[in-house]
């Protein structure tokens, strides 16, 4: 029997004066010493016991929390279950895995971390189905209704994990005085299929094909029920995406489902236009429905063929015609997971993004934000300067050679060995093709080269959706994320590149596939007074619907205007445009 989730409020009652009953409000009883730790808190479900980190950085962490059931045998490709009830003291202390992916730059490893096994495990199926977990940081403190941050991970929707260095809540959580979460959801295609044979006719969304934004609205309805557990207010949720997360908490904001689930949103370098929205030459984020439509029917045939089911793709298509939809579905939910991500991958079938179904996504959401049906609280949108750097491999698509001359792995292990206080041989000529230096060169330089990238995708979705916003929501802000302090090469090769503000955000700096190039000690100064000042200014933001703050060193005003965040070496530049 399919339960939902319950909209009822966490039936804690938090107290500021007294620590023990905090930590054991609403529960049968109180005894015992695991029940009077500051880490034991009730949820709806049963309790956990957390991760005391005060010592080291000031805050309380709960890791690999369930959220929803596992979406695994016949819940594939289903809306996420609420998680089932359990006895006794859960331990949280370990982030959970990874959902399936394929390994990418972004991608966990064979560990479940950052190390170099995510070089040689590039192209592998990696991390579990048995995925659907957060994590959840908050101060040391017996601070109450304390603002909470739901932050949604990129990788394109086909890669990424919460166990990132990169996005360990820790510091922006101490910094910001919040309750920052981060949470798991499924990618690729388990994430993103939109397949006949695979809908059921119910109401909760499994007809749509977008599980992965299903389940990051299990994940703020989780929030919704236990954030007084955890010292958060459940009242004042703001939800976060990078890139991909960024494109689905924007496409969450314009869902009919959505009402209610959060009451401010950070979207940072994301996008849901649709071509019919954009210029002619510009990259739309989302595809209409009629192409997802054939994708799905691309991966049932092709699936077909590489098991030797049929012999070709018309041989498929008739295997098809004689089976019922029951019959299909049990079939694909039988295959192995890696199995279907790898033949999905050989095919260029495995992808991921938002799905414009009409009933979890409207068909147009930009559309649909201009007649004002959309979740319309205030907002922040964020860009970096250089977003199409990280994205050089895609000049091919302007009719030009490959910005790098190294594989992702190479390139991986460049970053991940790098030493910004060392000495190094390593150039900007060992990474970007030699048809684009010096970087500098008018037109044909890899500053320019790369921009056609950042204009045509990122710019072109961020100001189509800002132009569209602003006549809904006065509370409507932009920063430009400018710093290009990176120790040579990485300065020219990267510089104020997509994703390279999240270790700013989250305050970051230790080894992470960005932490690595980003950090030493002749930006220190000025490197963390800009990550200070942008975890004030989102501190800021979760509060109140403003992101000013006394630490950005400048006012920031709503869009059309934005502000620059940037540094020197040795100091704050902040400015606004």
């Amino acid at each position: 029997m399919r339960t939902a989730f319950s909209a009822t409020p966490a039936c804690v009652q938090r107290t500021a004066a007294v620590l023990v009953l905090a930590a054991c409000a609403g529960l049968a009883s109180c005894g015992g010493s695991d029940d009077d730790a500051p880490t034991v808190r009730s949820t709806a479900a049963g309790k956990l016991q957390g991760v005391d980190d005060s010592a080291r950085n000031g805050t309380w962490a709960w890791k690999g929390v369930r959220y929803a059931q596992p979406p695994v045998g016949a819940l594939r490709w289903r809306a996420p279950l609420a998680p089932e009830a359990w006895t006794g003291v859960r331990q949280a202390d370990q982030f959970g895995p990874a959902c399936l992916q394929i390994g990418r730059m972004f991608g966990p490893g064979a560990n479940n971390r950052f190390d170099e096994t995510i070089a040689t495990t590039m192209g592998q199926p990696l991390g579990s189905e048995d995925c659907l977990t957060l994590n959840i940081w908050r101060p040391a403190t017996e601070d109450a209704k304390l603002p909470v941050l739901l932050f949604i991970h990129g990788g394109s929707n086909i890669s990424g994990y919460t166990a990132d260095p990169l996005y360990d809540g820790a510091a922006l959580a101490k910094a910001a005085n919040a309750v920052v979460v981060t949470a798991n959801y499924r990618l690729g295609v388990l994430g993103f299929l939109n397949l006949a044979q695979l809908k059921v006719g119910g109401t909760g969304g499994d007809d749509s094909g977008n599980f992965a934004l299903l389940d990051n609205m299990a994940a703020l309805r989780w929030l919704r029920s236990n954030a007084a557990a955890f010292g958060g207010d459940a009242d004042n949720i703001t939800v976060s995406g990078e890139s991909a997360g960024a494109n689905n908490v924007l496409a969450v904001m314009t869902s009919p489902m959505a009402r209610g689930l959060f009451h401010k949103i950070v979207a940072l370098s994301g996008g849901i236009s649709l071509a019919s929205d954009l210029p002619a030459g510009a990259s739309p984020a989302l595809n209409p429905l009629a192409t997802w439509q054939a994708h799905g029917e691309s991966v049932l045939l092709n699936l077909l063929v590489a098991d030797g089911t049929a012999g070709d793709l018309a041989a498929a298509r008739a295997h098809v015609a004689t089976r019922t939809a029951a019959q299909i579905a049990d079939y694909l939910r039988a295959k192995d997971g890696g199995t279907v991500l790898t033949t999905a991958l050989a095919k260029g079938l495995n992808t991921g993004n938002p799905i414009p179904d009409g009933t979890v996504v409207p068909l147009d959401p930009i559309a649909a934000i201009a007649a004002g049906q959309h979740v319309n609280v205030p907002t922040l949108i964020g860009n970096t300067r250089d977003e199409g750097k990280l994205f050089a491999g895609l000049l091919p698509a302007f009719g030009l050679p490959a910005g790098y001359i190294v594989d992702d792995a190479a390139r991986f292990l460049m970053m991940a060995r790098f030493n910004p206080d060392a000495a190094t041989t390593l150039t900007t000529a060992d990474i970007v093709h030699a048809a684009y230096l010096p970087v500098a060169t008018a037109v044909t330089g890899y500053d320019a080269r790369t921009r056609l990238i950042t204009q045509a995708l990122f710019e072109a979705n961020s100001q189509n959706l800002l132009s569209t916003l602003t006549a809904q929501q006065p509370k409507l802000w932009q920063y430009r994320f400018d710093w290009a302090q990176e120790a040579y090469p990485w300065n020219e090769v990267y510089g104020a590149a997509h994703a390279f503000d999240l270790a700013f955000l989250f305050g970051n700096f230790g080894p992470s596939v960005v932490g690595q190039v980003v950090g030493g000690n002749a930006n220190r100064a000025g490197r963390l007074a800009l990550s200070n000042a942008m975890m004030a200014s989102l501190g800021a933001f979760m509060r109140t619907g403003d992101p000013n703050a006394s630490a950005l060193g400048a006012a920031w005003s709503p869009w059309p205007s934005k502000l620059l965040l940037d540094a020197t070496p040795t100091a704050l530049n902040t400015r606004a445009q």
